[in-house]
């Protein structure tokens, strides 16, 4: 039985790994840990076999009085308490990092490959890249270091950006038509892709993803489809939503373009558990 420590209490992600793995109480035994104060300074992570660390300031902000508090949590914590788990003999450290050490989305059809330099945006995958740059050197044979870079994740109760385009598909009656690209991966498949980071004890850098790119209008108009409406869509928006692209940074993250290459995210085991219909059928059930 692996043995997995989750850092925070109420973590999207984390929440949908223990889901997840209740399907195999038999194999996993999990506990979480909050980090919001030093008193997790004080236990021991000793007996675990994974530390699987989620906590950390999750959305974009770019308020500059926060930009401490951001390097505080995403860099300095995870370095610390990847420091801990080495020393506490854990066999396996998870850090949650971001497709966002890429940089924001873009209104040419760009496409991540494995040889792409990280240029951070902001501050928020600034702080996620220099996290990954203290924890990779720890890793060796007796602690193997895993760094995923999701893109966009979602799923049932998620936040961010899905729950306003799966308002806006049961509300509204036409919505853009607009030609665009972007990686997103389901939390169904994600946990099931951490389950084989964890059972195959792997470590280094990946980028998992659903298998299907996703186009926005297409995904609004599936998601209304869910729900037995029809919605119209229309090109009559677009030239607005060019001149906006690049400038807007909502407009950017609807409209934006922002992939990784298929092949980067090919595992050796199928851990994309669902189709993109799939996902969108079980987010909105």
């Amino acid at each position: 039985m692996k043995k997995i420590l989750v850092t925070g209490n109420n973590s999207y992600v984390g929440n949908g790994l223990i889901t997840w793995l209740t399907n195999c109480p038999n194999d996993y035994s999990i506990n979480t840990i909050s980090l919001r104060d030093d008193s997790w300074k004080q236990e021991s992570f000793s007996g675990y076999d994974v530390v699987f660390h989620v906590a950390g300031i999750a959305h974009v902000s770019t308020d500059p009085s926060m930009e401490n508090q951001y390097y505080k949590v995403n860099r300095d914590l995870t370095n610390e308490v990847a420091q801990k788990a080495k020393k506490d003999k854990v066999k396996q450290f998870i850090f949650m990092s971001s497709i966002i050490v890429y940089g924001d989305s873009r209104s040419d059809k760009r496409i991540i490959k494995l040889d792409t330099i990280p240029t951070p945006s902001n501050f928020y995958g600034n702080s996620k890249l220099q996290a990954e740059e203290k924890i990779m050197p720890l890793n060796d044979a007796n602690f193997k270091v895993v760094v995923v870079r999701p893109p966009m994740i979602y799923g049932k109760d998620s936040k961010g950006n899905y729950p306003k385009l799966s308002k806006a598909a049961k509300k509204l009656p036409f919505f853009p038509d607009f030609e665009n690209q972007r990686s997103m991966l389901h939390i169904d498949n994600l946990s099931e892709f951490i389950k084989l980071m964890i059972d195959k004890e792997e470590s280094g850098l990946f980028f998992p993803q659903n298998k299907e790119y996703v186009k926005t209008s297409s995904m609004v108009q599936m998601i209304a489809e869910t729900h037995g409406r029809n919605i119209r869509l229309t090109k009559l928006f677009n030239p607005i939503i060019n001149a906006m692209l690049g400038r807007v940074g909502i407009i950017n993250k609807v409209f934006g373009n922002l992939v990784y290459e298929k092949s980067m995210s090919e595992y050796k085991e199928q851990y994309r558990v669902k189709t993109m219909k799939e996902t969108i059928v079980a987010t909105e059930k």
